[in-house]
């Protein structure tokens, strides 16, 4: 009974995870705000799906309008750091860079809050074998909800890389058929030209 309990605790803990897909036009930039505690962990997950290089310019900012990470350039990227006040943390994607071309991201933000992954030892029914188990489950909920943030990449991945080949196999395709064109067309200019040269003319 007192396991049961421990896991619908560690099943209420605030892990929130917030997975967006966004359009990000040529010569814009997005944010998002998270207000969360002091000690408050967070982390950023990102990668881009599609548009121009797949690369974005990414900015974190904390209430003090102080830079935590920023990233230029990049394709994708996992940053977690613990929030250092209270108050509204931003996450910006720029795509400033790009005077033409729109980009698609898709990124994660998971939120955990410090004082209710904390463990009460002194809870009515919690011994070291209950907060063992808790921690435990803990950490088992936290690997799971990686592994579902990794598949969502995964699966982003996988849809680029296929676009590239299916791209690069259209174009490999058509240079294939225009080159049997040339092909062709010298060919029959050859057998027109040497048919014409040998050609004996009649004097009338």
């Amino acid at each position: 009974m007192r396991s049961l309990a421990v896991i619908l605790l560690v099943l209420t803990i605030s892990i929130t995870s917030q997975a967006y897909f966004i359009a990000i036009d040529a010569n814009e930039e997005k944010c998002f705000f998270e207000r969360v505690n002091a000690g408050t962990k967070m982390g950023l997950m990102f990668e881009v799906a599609e548009g121009g290089f797949l690369d974005i310019d990414v900015v974190i900012t904390g209430p003090d309008h102080k830079e935590i990470y920023k990233g230029v350039r990049e394709s994708s990227g996992k940053y977690t750091f613990a929030a250092h006040m209270d108050g509204t943390y931003t996450y910006c994607f720029s795509n400033k860079m790009s005077t033409m071309t729109p980009k698609m991201v898709l990124f994660t933000i998971d939120v955990t809050s410090a004082q209710e992954n904390k463990v009460d030892p002194n809870a009515p029914g919690q011994d070291g074998e209950g907060q063992k188990l808790e921690e435990m489950i803990r950490e088992l909920s936290n690997a799971l909800t990686s592994v579902k943030h990794e598949q969502e990449y995964m699966e982003v991945r996988e849809r680029v890389h296929r676009g590239i080949n299916e791209n690069t196999n259209s174009r490999v395709v058509i240079w294939a058929v225009f080159e049997a064109i040339v092909l062709v067309a010298m060919t029959a200019g050859q057998v027109f030209y040497l048919k014409r040269f040998f050609e004996v003319r009649r004097v009338v």
